[in-house]
């Protein structure tokens, strides 16, 4: 799931899908998990980068202009894993022109990202200040105050942002997430089942929604995702999701150890404009930070 942006386009075929999952009892043990071929830069965006340093390059560029292709060059960065770069340019766009409310967004999940979430919820604040109508700056303020445990005020923004799609499975899902650390995993199943029941449940996100109610096992999810076609793009995104979600799961069940493998999954597609590849990682500096 994006932040605000479309995934890239890339051109590969998947590798074959290797074995899929041992069951012993009631523990699940992987042989080998279902993986996609790592997304790589395209030749678009080698070339749109070249295109947008020649334009920076000029003399004759209005603040503006320059303003925009920063910001431009910056969400090329960004889809390539370049972080350090894009927020470079970030914030060279913002020092040119001051009120680009996507890009106080975006800055505000680079906060997140690296756990500094005063910072983070300055900018989204900054966002919405601009344009309260920002629907994806509500959810990532949402997440940050999950991440920062202030559960009360991130159920806000969170149900605010469901409210506005009620059949967005990630929507729920998010919900579900803060719902079920801050008022225990019975309420948040249940209110969980309840939002699914309310909504047009149809589409690869709502087995996610499944997996949670327990309506939908781990191996049958993840043989259902191994089973897919040739899109190997389509396939990393999926398994960037499922890793995550599953990650999420076995951390909150207190299987550290799996969790962060899981984690470790859910990145090596390289799909870096997901919430999900983002918040991996962050994930796992906070479980390396607790361990004793």
């Amino acid at each position: 799931m994006t932040f605000f942006i479309q995934p890239r386009a890339v051109f590969y075929k998947p590798l074959a899908i290797l074995a899929l999952l041992l069951l012993t009892g009631c523990t699940s043990q992987w042989t080998f998990p279902p993986m996609a071929v790592p997304l790589q830069p395209t030749l678009q965006q080698e070339v749109h980068l070249a295109r947008i340093d020649q334009l920076l390059a000029r003399n004759d560029l209005s603040d503006d202009a320059r303003a925009q292709l920063h910001y431009e060059r910056g969400l090329m960065h960004d889809s390539l894993g370049m972080r350090d770069l894009a927020r470079l340019d970030f914030n060279q766009s913002l020092s040119l022109k001051p009120d680009q409310p996507d890009v106080f967004n975006i800055l505000g999940v680079y906060f997140t990202q690296n756990g500094h979430y005063d910072a983070a919820y300055e900018a989204f604040d900054s966002t919405l200040e601009l344009d309260n109508s920002h629907s994806y700056a509500a959810r990532n303020r949402g997440i940050a105050l999950y991440y920062g445990g202030r559960y009360r005020l991130a159920h806000q923004d969170l149900l605010h942002h469901y409210q506005e799609d009620r059949d967005d499975p990630y929507r729920l899902i998010w919900l579900y997430l803060v719902e079920r650390d801050w008022k225990g995993e019975t309420k948040a199943q249940q209110a969980l089942a309840t939002r699914k029941a309310n909504a047009e449940a149809s589409g690869w996100g709502w087995q996610l929604v499944d997996m949670y109610l327990g309506k939908l096992s781990e191996r049958e999810l993840l043989e259902q995702l191994a089973s897919q076609g040739e899109d190997n793009e389509l396939l990393a995104e999926r398994l960037c999701e499922a890793y995550f979600y599953l990650a999420k799961r076995y951390q909150f069940q207190g299987d550290k150890d799996r969790a962060v493998a899981l984690y470790k999954l859910a990145m090596s597609g390289n799909v870096y404009e997901f919430v999900e590849h983002r918040y991996a990682l962050l994930e796992l500096n906070r479980l390396a930070y607790r361990r004793p």
